[in-house]
């Protein structure tokens, strides 16, 4: 699946624009190159199309917008752009050198509408309106970029057929994994206590004293839901709100608030907010079905993850022209960084430029 194995954390180190240069190499994967002539088309096709602008934003909420002084892109932008494109092109040579993959017509158009229903889904999960169908915008995009982007979906949904740890989405498998996993779909009541920081010393103590989950909201607590304790609700996996409180409650004893608060805005306010389970009821695994697949397919996505990382770092030999980008390593692996901008003055001057120079670099 091309856009599971395309969750970029990019360490931006500037963010102003830049000019693209038409002397430029573009970029290169293990000889593989995409022109630089090529790479500013697309671009200017995402940032001048709102479709397709609309469906690559939600898939990596960065601006691709045009950028300053005529830039086809502003830098951010054009390092997402060029993180997807690196990693499409890796993925498509790896399964096709080790796993001897061979795009049929058939797996294509498998492809196109796997990758038009993802596009719709991560429209549709960031809330995005976009002003066409998926299958317009791919349209919309230049014949090169929409084949590769193809090319780069089969093969990433090649590989993800072909590894050992892929969990199939299957009604089996599903059901499968919710008897081992059961009590993670239970129905989840639980109790807050939102607490001013002034008084989380005072909250500590008395938690730590044994004070029930009733006693210390009813104490403490500056939510509405004190008057009852802190109860708040019960959820179950059918609520869209059920995988945040899931995820709230973690492994926390029942009755119980954990030691460590989260913080939250709160009448312009920080304060820590402690959530308490009060009880758990089993659910059924048609209740709890819709939510077992979404698990499944995260689950999946890290292990693709993990593999599109091992191919970045032992098979992938990335150059990357300086106007598009850095190539360089973050805490997530590799990646293309934003450009530096340089200091205005010698290396001893604590200053430096807050925006890109409007004289064009001769």
């Amino acid at each position: 699946m091309r856009r599971i194995v395309v969750l970029l954390v990019l360490a931006l180190v500037a963010a102003a624009a830049f000019g693209l240069s038409s002397a430029s190499s573009g970029l290169s994967v293990n000889g593989a190159s995409v022109s630089a002539n090529t790479f500013r088309t697309e671009l200017t096709a995402i940032s001048s199309t709102p479709a397709i602008d609309c469906y690559i934003t939600s898939l990596d909420p960065v601006s691709y917008a045009p950028g300053a002084g005529g830039a086809t892109m502003a830098a951010a932008g054009a390092a997402a752009w060029a993180n997807l494109r690196i990693e499409g092109i890796a993925i498509v040579q790896y399964v096709t050198d080790y796993l001897k993959f061979h795009a049929t017509p058939a797996a294509l158009a498998q492809a196109r509408s796997s990758l038009e229903g993802e596009m719709t889904q991560s429209a549709a999960a960031a809330s995005y309106r976009c002003p066409a169908s998926s299958d317009k915008a791919l349209a919309e995009m230049p014949a090169e970029m929409r084949s590769s982007e193809i090319v780069a979906q089969a093969a990433s949904l090649y590989l993800v057929s072909k590894l050992n740890s892929t969990i199939p989405l299957t009604t089996a498998s599903m059901r499968t994994y919710f008897a081992a996993h059961a009590s993670s779909y239970d129905t989840l009541c639980v109790s807050i206590a939102l607490v001013a920081p002034a008084q989380l010393a005072a909250f500590a103590a008395a938690r730590s004293k044994g004070e029930s989950v009733a006693a210390l909201a009813a104490q403490f607590s500056s939510d509405a839901s004190k008057s009852k304790g802190g109860a708040y609700g019960c959820y179950a996996p059918t609520s869209t709100s059920f995988a945040s409180v899931r995820a709230d409650v973690g492994t926390t004893k029942l009755d119980t608030f954990p030691a460590t608060p989260q913080y939250i805005s709160y009448n312009n306010s920080t304060y820590a907010l402690f959530v308490a389970p009060t009880k758990r009821v089993p659910a059924t695994f048609v209740q709890a079905a819709s939510l077992v697949l979404a698990d499944l397919k995260t689950i999946n996505a890290t292990k693709a993850n993990t593999q599109k990382e091992r191919i970045l770092y032992d098979y992938t030999s990335v150059a990357v022209d300086p106007a598009f980008g850095r190539w360089g390593l973050n805490t997530t692996g590799p990646t293309v960084f934003v450009p530096a901008i340089p200091a205005t003055g010698d290396v001893n001057s604590s200053k430096s430029l807050t925006s890109s120079s409007t004289t064009p670099y001769k």
